[in-house]
């Protein structure tokens, strides 16, 4: 079995570590805080919800699969979602169940739980809770990551920026006469470079009831590595993969603990580097020798 086999093989639990960096950008706002990029209080480390992660990753799916079968996207921007699950009963030819079916009525969200986890992507990797309104029941996906954070402090800045439209035809003096104000001031918020460290997990016990396939799998490994492409922007500056490995057990259940694995890679500055601004500024140690018996390390990118 070739490298690319096992990290695709949908019968195999994996465990993986996700490293990309961010320049000059925000790479994920923090709305309690004026937008300004997420950090820990008390280590100054950025830090990236699984959230946002995921939004990329049904973005770029989204966008290379679209209208292909069972490639729909459940939780879509603007989406309303008791729509999607009136979908569901419609297929069937059946009238929706409520927040609280009764024992008879079970069998019909469980068919409908069906539905949706063969339609939509992400609702087979990522699970939903779906018995809201209309009641398509609860998934729990086989596809989960952690908060991303960064392998050293953070400096968030605010800055100002002025832009020459302006939001309201106010007059203003100028030079002692009445004229229209020309320019407004704005902010823009960032992170001069952060590396990110993330960590995720695949269970092929859940993937078996959502049925998640390899070609899903294989299509996650993908959209990790080229999704920063298709979500480029002006507020989050430069983002881009760095590091995808992934442990593959020759198991379901596994064969040592996932933290036992993540610990073989150790990311760090160089020696003298004070400020790193670019991925050249780390070395990225990956103790190989030390593989448990049963485990596969692939390195995707890195």
């Amino acid at each position: 079995m070739t490298t690319t086999d096992a990290i695709n093989d949908a019968t195999r639990r994996a465990d993986f570590v996700l490293l990309f960096d961010v320049t000059d950008g925000n790479p994920n706002g923090d709305p309690d805080a004026g937008n300004l990029p997420r950090v820990d209080p008390e280590t100054m480390q950025g830090m990236v919800t699984d959230v946002c992660l995921k939004r990329k990753v049904r973005n770029f799916v989204d966008a290379t699969r679209s209208g292909k079968p069972g490639m729909e996207i459940y939780i879509e921007h603007h989406g309303v979602l008791n729509e999607q699950h009136e979908r569901a009963y419609t297929a069937m030819g059946k009238e929706s169940v409520g927040t609280k079916p009764t024992r008879e009525e079970l069998p019909i969200v469980q068919d409908a739980r069906d539905w949706m986890c063969q339609n939509f992507y992400d609702v087979r990797a990522f699970g939903a809770v779906m018995s809201t309104g209309v009641n398509c029941g609860q998934v729990r996906g086989p596809l989960q990551l952690t908060f991303a954070r960064s392998i050293d402090p953070v400096a968030p800045l605010d800055l100002a920026i002025t832009r020459l439209a302006v939001t309201e035809g106010t007059e203003a003096e100028e030079g002692g006469q009445k004229g229209t104000k020309l320019t407004e001031m704005g902010r823009k918020t960032l992170i001069p470079y952060g590396l990110y460290r993330a960590h995720g997990f695949y269970n092929p016990h859940l993937g078996e009831k959502t049925g998640f396939s390899g070609e899903d799998l294989g299509l996650f490994w993908e959209a990790l590595q080229k999704m920063w492409d298709l979500d480029h922007s002006a507020s989050r500056g430069l983002m881009a993969c760095r590091g995808l490995y992934v442990f593959t057990h020759d198991s379901k259940l596994g064969e040592a603990p996932a933290h036992r694995l993540f610990d073989l890679i150790d990311v760090h500055k160089k020696d003298g580097v004070k400020a790193p601004r670019s991925f050249s500024n780390y070395v990225v140690d990956v103790d190989e020798g030390n593989l448990p018996p049963g485990v596969t390390l692939t390195r995707v990118v890195g």
